[in-house]
């Protein structure tokens, strides 16, 4: 599953930029880094983009549900199911898995906070820290169904991360969710069969054809030299009858020849030598 390099590469980002507003200290290693006083801001473009330090203990952008330690499980949870759920689909189409991979990888990096910052910083048991967020972009004020909103939530990557997989999914749904393919088949599997089936039928219906062609091409040719013969026969009893008639005496030359007879016997009898 090679989308899980994003994954990977998205909680290593998220990481070393909290590390860098909140500094961090290992004397082991020799490793410290003051970072930013607590709410502190660096401008970046001007009042628009600044880098603002604070910790939340909610979820994305500010939101609050549940109790702390009711949000780490719930997250510890959900990042599971996106893991099962990933390798389930790990032959589905590209888009899915990069939008899973977006979540998965902001999943994990606020869970790390809430999971180990605590300890880490000493300042809460383990389950009960809160997340660094720094990115803060100020929007002109609007209002929305009667709500004034003065200034948009401060964020991290990690939340950038996962709006971003649910936007693949939002926008790319028909695409990430076919509506004809089943679960768990793969297309190009499909297809083959397909294609391999269709060539199958067509074989075997070609050779239904050039089977039926060839028994109808040798019915007509019997039927045809039946013909031939019924026409010769036809024509040998004309020859026989026309052979009969011409063979046949003439009736009347022999009356004839007859009558001629009886006459030239009578001139004899009646005038004697």
């Amino acid at each position: 599953m090679k989308v899980l390099f994003l994954t990977f590469f998205i909680v290593i980002a998220d990481q070393i930029t909290k590390l860098m507003v909140k500094g961090i200290s290992i004397p082991a290693l020799g490793i410290h880094f003051e970072g930013m006083p607590y709410q502190s801001s660096i401008k970046v473009i001007g009042n628009f983009f600044k880098i603002t330090f604070i910790e939340n203990p909610g979820m994305a952008f500010g939101l609050q549900i549940g109790g702390k330690l009711f949000l780490s499980l719930f997250t510890i949870l959900a990042t599971i199911l996106l893991i099962v759920f990933l390798y389930k689909n790990r032959n589905e189409n590209l888009l899915l898995r990069l939008a899973l991979a977006f979540i998965l990888g902001g999943a994990i990096g606020n869970l790390i906070d809430r999971v180990f910052y605590g300890e880490i910083f000493s300042y809460a048991p383990i389950f009960y820290g809160r997340v660094v967020d720094f990115i803060h972009i100020d929007f002109p004020n609007f209002t929305i169904f009667g709500k004034t909103i003065y200034s948009w939530p401060i964020f991290n990557i990690a939340d950038i991360s996962v709006t971003v997989g649910f936007l693949l999914i939002l926008f790319g749904y028909k695409k990430a969710f076919p509506e004809n393919a089943e679960p768990g088949i793969n297309e190009t599997e499909v297809n083959n069969e397909t294609s391999e089936y269709k060539e199958y039928f067509e074989g075997e219906t070609g050779s239904f054809t050039e089977k039926a062609d060839s028994e109808s091409q040798e019915r007509g040719e019997s039927e045809t030299g039946n013909r031939f013969i019924n026409i010769a026969n036809n024509n040998s009893g004309e020859d026989n009858l026309s052979g009969d008639i011409n063979s046949a005496p003439d009736s009347s030359e022999n009356n004839t020849n007859s009558d001629i007879e009886k006459k030239s016997f009578q001139r004899i009898s009646e005038n004697p030598v």
